[in-house]
């Protein structure tokens, strides 16, 4: 563990060590060293760890200007600023100049000279970030008990009971009467005996962000999302970032509360200037200078791209060839038998839907050939139960398998009054998010059985041709008002419907069932229930690691996928099922051929 000499509690003490030493060698190269320096401490082993994780941790129980990370998505991308990268400070006691390092802070100290010549005005990129939309419980709880970081030594307030997670804090936020009430877990004799300073104390912090929540709104692309949002500060190397990116950043916390002094100056003058003085409107002030108690700003040291966000996978998992993956690979088909058999129990017996359903959830977009993805594999699984719900409970399912998934119930209030695509506004000068907004590999539930009868109007006709543009292209319009700009995506979408659905696909299959349960919601609950943890945990490093590997497909299969391409399943089945007991046998072969050649069909998306 971190010993006194502290690169986490201290990071900007490292910093400007390293900044002091290079006073006396311009030419050493002390930005890049101390890059170095932090990215060669947490690629120790477990070293990671060590860090909290603004993902779990609530944001007024972490230590200002330490070391955090991030797990997060980039939302949007503001305007690059200018800092003092270095300033001249007077020490108001002797009067001596000392040269300071501006890197990695948002405020300066007092004193600042200036007029000095010293003065060197530096450039970074600043990005809009938010937690993994549609992050799965499963996921979020599995890296917050891997998380040490509670283990390390920190001198900011200390609360007197065991860290809450971000959904108990939001959840003691909008229901005041709970902090009331005992707390469940163990208490420290300070509770137990009533200390009114730290209860205080605990409960000022979310009360100011509920307050300030009124004002700001956080963006998320989908509703009901909890968890933190922060401005991202990155000085080097920007342009590999693009929107969209899932990412885990390391960096140096900046809640400084001259940030929000600065912006209610900022509110309070703006009415009293004229518009044609200032570049910034009050509404953009308003979104590019949020309160810092509520959206942090975080100094990027490092940042590492996420292929995946299932914690049960090593670093190591994305390596071709690696150890993990060669252990892994030799238990995949045991595995794929035992993920087979649940499917086929979840959807009713029907073992050829559950065959296709484990290939849509390891497609991937792996190339674009001009604007062909190649990779994606959309099913459509018709003739789904609408009794008790089935679909609703099959996407519960659905979710306790994949990282990162959405439910989308196409009802007609949704179609009509979600807002499913991204606009630009040109007031706040901002991105407004939307819930197509995901990042790569997200699972996107269509629930097509909710259909209503009626009208869309112009929102819902922009949603619904979105989703389309989705599932064939894997791309869509941005509105920018003025134009249109196509972001490309990688979203796994499966549609549940009654019938053929109205959307495109790029396969069909009818669901048949074998089963007549006469319960159905309790007959998928049992079969929930009954599914160890070991068991899902060994479907979930299934699904994530078919995604990485690597392989290739023979000369023959192309020529099969390529002359016979997507074939409705409904009609191969029943004409299969019309065949006598010999032809029952000949089908059972059929299928598993059908399924080998729609595994290569994935990788040549026809």
């Amino acid at each position: 563990m971190p010993s006194s000499h502290d690169w986490i509690n201290n990071p900007l003490g490292v910093v400007e060590g390293m900044f002091a030493a290079s006073q006396n060698n311009p030419n050493s190269g002390w930005e890049a060293k101390a890059v170095e320096f932090f990215k060669d401490h947490l690629n120790e082993k477990d070293a990671h760890t060590w860090v909290p994780s603004l993902n779990d941790v609530p944001l007024h129980y972490l230590k200002p200007n330490s070391l955090v990370k991030f797990r997060c998505l980039i939302q949007d991308m503001f305007d690059p600023e200018f800092y003092m990268g270095v300033y001249e400070a007077v020490n108001p006691s002797t009067r001596d100049k000392v040269l300071r390092c501006g890197k990695y802070k948002d405020v300066t100290e007092c004193g600042v000279d200036f007029n000095s010549k010293n003065t060197v005005t530096a450039e970074r990129q600043t990005f809009y970030c938010v937690p993994i939309p549609g992050e799965s419980p499963w996921v979020k709880e599995c890296y917050a008990g891997l998380s040490q970081a509670r283990d390390v030594p920190s001198t900011s307030y200390a609360p007197a009971r065991q860290k809450r997670s971000y959904e108990e804090d939001d959840d003691m936020d909008t229901q005041p009467q709970k902090q009331r009430e005992p707390h469940a877990g163990p208490q420290t004799a300070s509770e137990h005996h009533g200390n009114g300073d730290c209860k205080r104390q605990e409960t000022e912090a979310p009360s100011s962000q509920v307050a300030s929540a009124s004002r700001v709104d956080l963006n998320f692309p989908l509703p009901g999302e909890k968890g933190p949002s922060c401005l991202l500060k990155v000085y080097e190397d920007w342009d590999g970032f693009k929107l969209n990116d899932a990412v885990e950043v390391f960096g140096i916390l900046s809640v400084s509360p001259a940030l929000s002094a600065l912006a209610d100056e900022k509110d309070a003058s703006s009415s009293l200037l004229d518009p044609a003085d200032s570049m910034e409107t009050a509404e953009e002030q308003r979104v590019h200078s949020p309160p810092a108690s509520l959206v942090p700003r975080l100094h990027m040291l490092y940042a590492k791209p996420l292929p995946h966000n299932n914690p049960l996978l090593p670093a190591a998992a994305c390596e071709q060839n690696s150890a993990y993956l060669s252990s892994t690979r030799s238990e995949m088909a045991t595995v794929r038998t035992e993920l087979l058999a649940y499917f086929t129990h979840i959807l009713l017996g029907d073992a050829l839907a559950a065959e296709y359903l484990i290939l849509h959830l390891i497609s991937n977009v792996y190339h674009r050939h001009d604007v062909l993805p190649l990779g994606k594999f959309t099913l459509n699984l018709s003739g789904c139960p609408t009794e008790a719900s089935y679909t609703e409970r099959f996407y519960q399912i659905i979710q306790q398998l994949v990282p990162s998934s959405y439910y989308l119930g196409m009802t007609l209030q949704n179609m009509n009054q979600m807002r499913l695509v991204p606009k630009k506004d040109y007031v706040a000068n901002r991105l407004v998010s939307g819930a197509l907004q995901l990042a790569r590999n997200t699972s996107l539930f269509l629930d097509e059985s909710r259909l209503e009868q009626g009208q869309l109007d112009t929102t819902g006709v922009r949603n619904v041709t979105a989703l389309g543009n989705v599932i064939s292209w894997q791309k869509f319009d941005y509105d920018f008002n003025y134009h249109q700009m196509g972001i490309p995506c990688n979203i796994n979408v499966l549609i549940a419907s009654e019938g053929r659905s109205l959307l495109p696909s790029d396969c069909r299959i009818h669901l048949q069932s074998q089963v007549a349960p006469s319960d159905v919601e309790e007959y998928l609950r049992s079969i929930h229930t009954q599914s160890q943890a070991s068991q899902l945990n060994k479907f979930r490093v299934y699904l994530s690691v078919a995604r990485l590997l690597d392989y290739s497909i023979s000369d023959e299969v192309t020529k099969v996928a390529v002359s016979e391409p997507g074939t409705d399943l409904s009609v191969q089945r029943r004409l299969a099922q019309s065949q006598t007991h010999r032809g029952a046998a000949e089908e059972s072969d059929g299928a598993a051929q059908v399924c080998q050649r729609q595994r290569a069909v994935i990788k040549l998306s026809f």
